[in-house]
């Protein structure tokens, strides 16, 4: 969505309210398509003591398979998008400002890129998840398997010397 900012960029203390959706739904990430909802970026463009500033929360929800158990999962996020804008850099290697050229500024990208930065880069069901057994397959969350484990065999001459004795 593109916003006009020159009010807000040439009169201090003003404001202008941020509230729409983006939608995600092409999006493929893990080899699904896990943006159900659209995306609600809530939030505003402030200009304090002649800074610009943009502070909006990026809200959705990613139904996507667990990434040690494979179980279908859905996880809440709510992603922060805190920027500060600007019309001229004095400093071009600064990275914490972003120059805008015109006083039109295009807030999809930024909120794009914010939500696939933040987001980690293996999606769990929980932290403890203990994942699938490798030789049967049962999900180790619910339980143990049946499976006897196969020794190592670099210690396999120790388990013969405990047998022993």
């Amino acid at each position: 969505m593109i916003f006009e900012l020159e009010p807000i960029f040439n009169n201090v203390g003003s404001s202008l309210p941020v509230d729409y959706s983006l939608d995600f739904s092409d999006v493929a990430l893990n080899l699904t398509h896990p943006f159900t909802e659209p995306v609600s970026v809530k939030g505003e463009f402030r200009n304090i003591a002649g800074v610009v500033s943009v502070d909006a929360t990026a809200s959705f929800t990613l139904s996507l398979f667990c990434d040690r158990c494979a179980s279908p999962m859905q996880q809440v996020y709510q992603i922060p998008v805190e920027h500060t804008l600007v019309t001229q850099l004095n400093d071009e290697t600064n990275d914490e400002l972003i120059c805008i050229d015109s006083f039109r500024f295009e807030l999809d990208e930024l909120v794009s890129d914010d939500i696939f930065l933040s987001l980690p880069s293996k999606f769990l069901c929980r932290a403890d998840c203990k994942g699938l057994c490798p030789d049967c397959g049962q999900n180790l969350n619910d339980g143990p398997c049946s499976c006897k484990k196969a020794v190592d065999p670099r210690l396999e001459g120790l388990l013969q010397l405990l047998d022993n004795s």
